[in-house]
């Protein structure tokens, strides 16, 4: 397959072993009211994929029945973790933690349902491991709520089961610039956390600028994600697409991966190669 025939949201591309493992949301359950699995595409080149190997279905006795978004894999100790967005009726919308022992082997839960609080709608949880070891994940407390959409950081245990604490807001989507409000909020979707040449972590997230869906950036203070953040007056992506992550391929070329356009049945997942400028980054032309 070609990524030009692949429908998915929300993109994440994990290099393992010489090959590109991809991840994303089905585009044909996102928006429907029952989900049923998650699944893998396997490359050797970026340019041809697989075709879909579900690594995740839905058993009678799994809790959650809708909105399977935005699966992000990490390779942590030695094992492949995802955070994955579950959500059921009358049930809030959260971030769970499955494992397997292979990029592309069965996921089975890790943690005991949603990690993020169960009373907060959230969404897009990612792994973030401080300098020190420290795992976090970073996500999404939604507009729903808040309607100024939150980026906020949850400390984990060693062993990714579960909280370590209570979640710490790190930013507002109005804090950027460049953000407009689209109908009766400001959204916070998809972080990211990259880190610089000089060690430096970078936050991509996405939200609603002048043109549709973009992606911006957002620099930490003083290299501690617990700190508080700068915002980057511009976007590193504007044209209606978003929810990116980056990866560097097998020859070391920084990689944004995303969904464009943001259309319902239309989202398909692109590449594009970025270069740091500065303490930035930006797409290559």
């Amino acid at each position: 397959m070609k990524a030009s025939e692949i429908n998915i949201r929300h993109p994440l591309v994990l290099l393992y072993d010489g090959k590109y493992y991809m991840y994303g949301t089905r585009g044909k359950e996102c928006w429907t009211d029952q989900a049923y699995g998650l699944d893998v595409y396997v490359s050797e080149d970026l340019e041809n994929w697989s075709e879909p190997e579900e690594i995740f279905a839905r058993t009678p006795d799994f809790p959650y029945t809708m909105n399977y978004w935005a699966p992000e894999v990490h390779e942590y100790r030695g094992r492949f973790y995802m955070f994955v967005s579950f959500k059921a009726p009358n049930v809030c919308r959260g971030t769970s933690i499955l494992v397997s022992d292979r990029p592309d082997g069965r996921f089975a839960p890790h943690s005991d349902g949603n990690v993020t609080p169960s009373d907060w709608e959230c969404l897009d949880g990612t792994l973030y491991v401080s300098p020190d070891g420290t795992p976090y994940m970073v996500f999404s407390h939604e507009w729903t709520q808040t309607v100024n959409g939150e980026i906020c950081a949850l400390r984990l245990t060693d062993d990714l089961k579960a909280a370590a604490g209570e979640p710490e807001v790190l930013f507002h989507a109005t804090d950027a610039e460049w953000v407009t409000r689209p109908a009766k909020c400001y959204v916070t979707d998809g972080p990211f956390i990259y880190h610089l040449a000089n060690g430096e972590p970078l936050m991509i997230w996405s939200s609603f600028g002048n043109l549709g869906y973009a992606v911006g950036m957002a620099k930490a203070k003083d290299g501690h994600i617990l700190e508080g953040w700068t915002q980057l007056k511009e976007p590193l992506f504007s044209q209606n697409g978003g929810h990116g992550m980056i990866f560097k391929t097998r020859e070391g070329r920084i990689m944004l991966a995303l969904h464009t356009p943001n259309e319902p049945s239309k989202e398909r997942p692109v590449f594009l190669e970025l270069e740091e400028k500065g303490q930035e980054l930006r797409v290559l032309e």
